[in-house]
């Protein structure tokens, strides 16, 4: 195991935390020391959740280990049944627990609770965050699924029925999971389709029961859910509608399969969107930010379709893609050839500060770590992925997803680099003699409009020696309505064609003869 200051994912039972946090009338109980009871932490101070985290800790300590911790785990597991009355109680144990072996599945079990209990195996050293998430929804899905009932007397209008589905994968601590899971059901009713299920983010036992009666199921996030969708498709043959809609690209592909398990036509693809996005790819304005270089890294799911956003969507070229989701590396992988790079495949920060170093990039979309590293770097960035701290749980509607999603994404992306290209003009032309004159004050408000600049370097101020050319008061005016960063260039294009033609003073007619000479 390496020691690190920052780490992308927790341990296994984190993952299951962020379900059975998610989940109504669910328990989960770890068997763990003191060191490693953080739940409330995760979820009431990082997520701003308003109920506490549904977790119980045997919270035993150094003195404990010389004794029964089997019992204790026993005694917190009755306990937490009679206290909370779940309808589904997992056990498991956290990574320091994991070396007593003390098998809490057997344990619960040999209690004889009336409840379900989920035993959940998560190997600590080997596995970590997200892959807890996914089996602990895998093991909860195969233990609460029923077989689809056999309808008895089948309705006339049966065949006309509308389709329904389950979406699957949103949980607690996730980015932007509640907010994209309301965009994306909004979408998928307004074409017809019912919602069958949203699991495991506020799904009770009795909802996951039922999952099988769904036509087919909406993987919104692969990483948590890919697994028991799979279950799903092998065990009631429900096909699986893995492709994320993060961007408008991703949006339309996403309606245009969904119609075709559905079996409708997407004619409200049009009548659906409400996006800004493509309007200001086809702007002049994009133009500034074309073939911006921007480094992505983040989980698989957001990584791949940032990458994809800024290639297909707003013109930026992508110099590094990588991700620390290495389930996933493969996927990844293939997508970095499609850029003709090389993916990042790490959970090393440092080793993503050296890429980022590297190839100097003008944006960078990542995690929270990435947010660190970009800003020491002076370096535009947002933040697309887990881990993620306190203000990337916006009080505002804020999802990732659907058109809406679009808009939120292009604001996140598109106004840091042009408030950054704002800040790199006026850095670059501070010392300019021409930037601070009277009629153009900064709107940065550091000089007083009487202040005088300072001279340029290696170039004579016209503030502190004569002007070898006299310039009428209407040239002077008209000079000025030149923008700030060309208007030394025009002053000197000026003068030397007034010198070159023994000009003494410089009239307005002066300054257009110059700039019709210089265009040609």
């Amino acid at each position: 195991m390496q020691l690190t200051l920052w780490t992308y994912e927790g341990p296994p039972h984190v993952g299951a935390m962020r379900v059975a946090t998610a989940m109504k009338g669910v328990h989960f109980v770890i068997h763990a020391p003191q060191g490693d009871t953080y739940a409330d932490l995760l979820f009431t101070m990082i997520e701003r959740n308003s109920a506490r985290p549904p977790v119980t800790y045997t919270t035993f300590q150094a003195r404990d280990l010389g004794g029964d911790t089997a019992n204790l785990f026993k005694t917190a597991a009755r306990d937490a049944y009679e206290r909370f009355k779940p309808d589904i109680l997992l056990v498991g144990a956290s990574c320091t627990a994991e070396l007593l072996q003390d098998d809490p599945g057997g344990l619960a079990s040999a209690l004889d609770l009336p409840v379900l209990v989920v035993p959940l195996e998560l190997p600590a050293y080997q596995k970590k965050e997200n892959w807890g998430a996914a089996e602990t929804f895998y093991r909860l899905v195969r233990a609460c699924a029923r077989p689809k009932a056999t309808p008895t007397d089948k309705h006339p209008d049966e065949a006309k029925r509308s389709s329904s589905c389950n979406i699957l994968g949103p949980t607690a601590l996730g980015f932007r999971h509640r907010d994209d899971v309301t965009e994306i059901r909004k979408l998928i009713e307004s074409l017809g389709v019912k919602v069958n299920c949203v699991a495991p983010l506020g799904a009770t036992r009795d909802d996951l029961a039922r999952l099988s009666e769904a036509d087919f199921n909406v993987v919104l996030y692969p990483e948590v859910a890919e697994t028991a969708a799979r279950w799903l498709q092998r065990t009631f043959g429900q096909p699986m509608l893995r492709m994320p809609p993060i961007g408008v690209g991703a949006t339309r592909q996403f309606i245009e399969e969904l119609a075709r398990l559905a079996n409708i036509t997407p004619n409200a693809i049009r009548a659906a969107e409400n996006c800004r996005l493509p309007w200001y790819s086809q702007s002049v304005d994009s133009n500034y930010l074309t073939g911006k270089r921007v480094f992505v890294f983040g989980d698989a799911t957001h990584a791949i379709a940032a990458a994809r956003i800024c290639h297909r969507e707003l013109g930026f070229s992508v110099v590094g893609l990588g991700t620390y989701s290495r389930e996933f590396a493969r996927e990844v992988r293939d997508v970095a050839a499609e850029f003709g790079l090389e993916a990042l495949i790490t959970d090393d920060y440092l080793e993503v500060e050296t890429a980022i170093q590297e190839l100097h990039p003008e944006l960078v979309l990542g995690s929270q770590m990435e947010r660190h590293i970009a800003k020491r770097f002076g370096i535009a960035s947002a933040v697309i992925s887990a881990p993620m701290h306190v203000q990337d749980f916006p009080a505002r509607y804020s999802p990732q997803m659907g058109f809406e999603g679009a808009n939120v994404l292009f604001d996140s992306w598109v106004h840091p680099l042009m408030m950054g290209l704002e800040e790199h003009l006026l850095t670059m032309f501070r010392d300019d003699f021409e930037f601070n004159d009277a009629s153009t004050p900064s709107h940065l408000g550091h000089a007083s409009p009487t202040s005088k600049p300072a001279p340029r370097k290696n170039e004579e101020s016209h503030a502190g020696t004569q002007s070898p050319l006299a310039w009428e008061a209407d040239a002077e005016n008209e000079l000025k309505k030149i923008p700030f960063f060309v208007r030394g260039k025009a002053r000197r294009n000026t003068e030397r064609y007034a010198a070159e033609r023994g000009v003494a003073t410089v009239t307005r007619e002066t300054l257009y003869d110059a700039k019709a000479y210089y265009a040609r």
